[in-house]
């Protein structure tokens, strides 16, 4: 299992500082979240631990070695990621796709093999995508993609993925069957999930732990309900919310204030768990 970790990362656009010696730890065969407001980071730091964007300071350490000593093919073995609004090229059907996830292990000694056959066919049964096969990626809707793209990254067959926004533009069902999807990737094979959500309720939901980016550092970090809380919420995103226990999980719920029928006062108020 990969353990991966940021020290003293920084990493810039030109003169622009996005993040500033930050120091995080992902725990192995847990869901990490990353939350933070637009701009502050985010995806940045994810593809910064998958090697495509390179620290101007600092490293990311995978295994207890710096990937920037590592071959790109290991590790395209260690860690998958889904970058936010993948697009396939024009004709492409979903299994040519799928089978794209396979690269890393191709080479001109070795090419094709039942080993490949195999991890493309258990990608496409674990996300319910097989019955698809043969149809254009075009043609698919938002949310059969999304389980496409993430059939690619299983093929992949690493032990961590890493995922940038993977319920964008998504409606709420997809969004929830793709997270259920994440779920059980990680309950029943323990990969090790890391991404990017927008939507706190449902990243309290289904982290283990959440990361917190806020001018340019980790600005907190743990289990939701050790973390979750109105200052938090106000620091980080400067809005006013109240947390109440999600009636369904116990997980911590953010009821943002704002204009709407009947409001009625109040204040924030402090949950236990």
């Amino acid at each position: 299992m990969s353990i991966l970790e940021a020290k003293d990362l920084s990493v810039s656009y030109g003169d622009t500082n996005i993040l500033d010696e930050l120091n995080l730890k992902i725990p192995k065969g847990k869901i990490t979240v990353f939350i933070g407001k637009n701009g502050c980071g985010k995806s940045t730091l994810l593809s910064t631990f998958a090697r495509i964007t390179k620290p101007t300071k600092g490293s990311i350490i995978l295994d207890g070695k710096s990937i920037a000593k590592i071959s790109t093919k290991k590790i395209a073995r260690e860690l998958a990621l889904l970058p936010q609004g993948p697009s396939a090229p024009e004709g492409m059907n979903v299994l040519q796709l799928v089978k794209q996830g396979r690269y890393p292990y191709q080479n001109w000694m070795k090419q094709w093999s039942r080993e490949d056959e195999e991890a493309v066919s258990k990608a496409l049964s674990v996300t319910g995508t097989a019955e698809l096969a043969d149809r254009p990626v075009e043609d698919l809707s938002g949310g059969q993609k999304q389980r496409v793209w993430i059939a690619m990254v299983l093929a992949q067959d690493t032990d961590t993925i890493l995922l940038d926004e993977p319920t964008t533009y998504l409606d709420l069902s997809h969004q929830i069957e793709i997270l259920d999807l994440l779920y059980d990737l990680n309950q029943n094979e323990n990969r090790t999930i890391v991404m990017v959500l927008h939507d706190l309720n449902l990243a309290c939901r289904y982290a283990d732990h959440i990361v917190a980016i806020q001018d340019k550092h980790v600005f907190a970090q743990g289990a939701p309900e050790e973390i979750m809380s109105c200052d938090l919420v106000k620091d980080v995103f400067g809005m006013d919310v109240n947390i109440v226990n999600c009636p369904l999980f116990g997980t911590p719920m953010c009821i943002p204030y704002g204009k709407g029928r009947n409001v009625k006062e109040g204040r924030c108020t402090a949950v236990a768990y």
